[in-house]
């Protein structure tokens, strides 16, 4: 762990018991005491509090915010410049095959573009938009650390430090003051129930920590249950569900890229990858990522081939994701399957220890999403 890197809430989550493993070059928390199980239900049911520090904080600046938006829009498939004062959007950069590079959030901040990116891809992230756009300027946030409170009770949790947040909605972003210091606040998250992702000082994030889980209803929650809740939410991980080699499209994430990006008008295409992407919008891909219960117990995991039947020699798709659903009381997975097997309600057979086991194609997410609209 020493090798590792350490987020400014290391010292707490060890007087924690957490345990601690290497993430994405980090040493971070996969579960407390309570364990993966009871923090997953407890998220569910009230609210719990996630270090996410390791993520990329990244503030793209221009002559104005309309620059800065135009600029990102060259590597990202996303109306960027349309987006309102204070809210945020999903995102992603492409590559010239129109694969994935990353997945990230954006939001508008008046007079920048605040982005935020996975802790795996974070340099690389930055290096691209710096060696990529013009007439910004691309800084990393290195003095703050990041916080996502998340859960039905998480309004009342933050409102009693600052009532303005709950008046944000889903995907609204603020200027909150929390214990004492100003944060930056969104309405979003990674585990399809409300919830806040708080960006703090770096130096005063473990006091701001200490006061949300003095709160009884909040709790410290680790990577394993982050994880069991996102797949739940249907939500994409990247590197596993998405990487470089899968399209908006296959990915089933075509709700991302918006009309003003597709056709017509001279923001249309302009971004990496943009024949592909646009053709297959129109055209529909030969894959797509699915929803998929397996009938019995028995969770099937990422890696584990698909088949069309029972007996079928040649593989039609792979489990990208997959274990126990607690909300679910069962296992959930996603994978891709050719277009024609993506039907809600088909019947496709994953090997798992040498035997064939079914699986049915089902809509996700697989516990209805909480969010504030």
């Amino acid at each position: 762990m020493s090798e590792l890197l350490h987020t400014a809430l290391y010292d707490l989550h060890v007087e924690l018991g957490a345990k601690m493993v290497p993430f994405a070059g980090y040493a971070m928390p996969v579960q407390y005491p309570m364990g993966v199980m009871q923090e997953h239900l407890h998220t569910r049911a009230k609210a719990g509090l996630f270090d996410v520090s390791h993520m990329g904080q990244v503030i793209v600046q221009g002559d104005s915010y309309d620059a800065a938006a135009l600029a990102l829009e060259t590597l990202i498939p996303v109306d960027i410049l349309g987006l309102g004062s204070d809210r945020q959007r999903y995102g992603f950069f492409t590559n010239d095959a129109g694969g994935m590079m990353d997945d990230l959030m954006l939001a508008n901040r008046g007079d920048h573009v605040f982005v935020v990116v996975n802790a795996a891809c974070k340099a690389a992230d930055i290096a691209h938009m710096q060696a990529n756009l013009t007439g910004v300027t691309v800084t990393e946030i290195t003095d703050r650390a990041l916080l996502a409170l998340q859960g039905p009770a998480a309004e009342t949790v933050l409102a009693a430090l600052d009532p303005k947040a709950a008046e944000m909605r889903f995907m609204d972003v603020a200027t909150l003051t929390l214990a004492g210091v100003e944060c930056w606040v969104s309405r979003s998250g990674y585990t399809g129930e409300d919830g806040y992702e708080i960006s703090a000082p770096a130096a005063n994030a473990t006091a701001l920590a200490k006061q949300l889980l003095a709160h009884e209803d909040v709790a410290p929650i680790g990577l394993g249950a982050r994880d069991s809740l996102r797949l739940e939410g249907g939500l994409c991980l990247y590197g596993h569900d998405i990487d470089t080699q899968t399209t908006p499209t296959t990915a089933a994430l075509n709700w991302a890229i918006q009309k003003v990006r597709r056709t017509g008008g001279d923001r249309a295409g302009g971004f990496p990858g943009a024949d592909t992407i646009l053709a297959e919008l129109a055209g529909g891909a030969t894959t797509k990522r699915v929803g998929l219960l397996p009938q019995g117990r028995a969770p099937m995991r990422e890696g584990i081939a698909l088949f069309a039947d029972e007996t079928g020699a040649t593989p039609i798709g792979t489990i990208t994701s997959g274990g126990f659903g607690p909300t679910v009381g069962g296992p959930v997975a996603m994978g891709y399957l050719p277009t024609d097997l993506a039907s809600n309600g088909t019947t496709v057979y994953g090997e798992l220890r040498g035997k064939r086991l079914p699986l049915t194609v089902a809509p996700m997410p697989f516990t209805p999403a909480n969010f504030k609209r």
